[in-house]
């Protein structure tokens, strides 16, 4: 199989194009032809080193990739509710992989996406992210009906994720914020946000608004406007450091005064210890991608342009996702 691998940690070049051994799968796998795989955060991330130092984490030579959508190719040993040739959407199990022509991933983390009009392309970018900010909002900020929003980064790939989700929740209110920059993309967005704000000066934007929950997947300043616009009960999900910011710290007996929490949300740590919260996560993923309430704008590039969908996440110019598929 063709496929990207990060033969080193450091910048986008180390990822090359490499001939693979095409993968079996086994007892309780599927094995994919993958169509469309999508360019994250995380994956940056693993290719830069960032947690080369956690036990677990991907160590070179490594293919990256989370998110795949495809067609079944074969059926390992017991598993039953899928078909060859099915088309499906699925999440990583290991955190990387994806970006191969062919994938195998547990029956768990597989969702079909047959007898549904929606664009494979459209399907790997929303499914997935929609999955995880299902837990997040549910198991995590245990978002309540008629409850209100905020979520940072707006428009980028996991937090896009939130808003349809937020909705099908019952959320009363949702609200973004992106930097100055991404404004007149957020003008265009379908993403079903009430308002998308500035995010240099939320407190002035949002006047004397406060949110029940604050999704932030971006940290730094960001991170610390955010207590200005919570409330007592109020929680703040760290779910990201786009800004890159790892020094940014909370103090604690502010959390105390304000009775208000924060909580961290890894997806790549929580699902494996609760992974009976993936299968009706994914359902209502799949209703929120089918319902259109996940439309982004989404750029198609080939495996071998994957340096380039690299430096360009790095950029943090996208107003959405990048999707590789396999050349030729």
């Amino acid at each position: 199989m063709k496929a990207v691998q990060a033969v080193g940690f450091g910048d986008p070049n180390v990822l090359k194009m490499v001939d693979l051994p095409d993968p079996a799968p086994g007892p309780g796998q599927v094995a994919i032809d993958v169509t469309h795989a999508a360019v994250g955060l995380i994956d940056l991330l693993f290719r830069q080193g960032q947690f080369k130092d956690v036990p677990g984490m991907a160590q070179p030579p490594f293919v990256p990739g989370l998110e795949v959508a495809g067609t079944i190719r074969a059926l390992g040993e017991g598993v039953t509710g899928f078909d060859v040739g099915e088309k499906v959407v699925a999440m990583s199990g290991t955190g990387t992989g994806g970006y191969a022509s062919v994938y195998i991933a547990p029956t768990h983390v597989v969702i079909s996406t047959e007898g549904y009009a929606i664009d494979p392309a459209l399907a790997v970018s929303v499914i997935p992210n929609a999955a995880m900010a299902h837990v997040a909002l549910t198991r995590v900020a245990h978002l309540a009906e008629g409850e209100t929003v905020l979520v940072h980064g707006a428009l980028g790939g996991f937090a896009a994720a939130f808003p349809g989700i937020a909705k099908r929740l019952g959320a009363s209110r949702v609200v973004g914020s992106v930097r100055a920059s991404k404004l007149e993309a957020a003008a265009r967005t379908k993403l079903p946000y009430d308002r998308i704000v500035d995010s240099a000066d939320l407190t002035s934007a949002l006047a004397d608004e406060k949110f029940d929950v604050v999704i932030d997947a971006v940290g730094g300043a960001v991170r610390s406007q955010s207590f200005a616009l919570m409330r007592p009960g109020s929680r703040l999900i760290v779910a990201g450091n786009a800004s890159g910011d790892w020094s940014h710290e909370v103090k604690t007996n502010d959390l105390w005064l304000g009775c208000v929490s924060v909580t961290g949300f890894n997806a790549g740590a929580y699902l494996p210890t609760h992974p009976h919260t993936i299968r009706p996560a994914l359902e209502a993923a799949l209703r929120v991608a089918a319902d259109g309430l996940g439309e982004m704008e989404i750029d198609v590039l080939p495996f071998s342009k994957a340096v380039t969908a690299h430096e360009r996440m790095e950029s943090r110019a996208l107003n959405g996702r990048i999707v590789l598929t396999p050349d030729g």
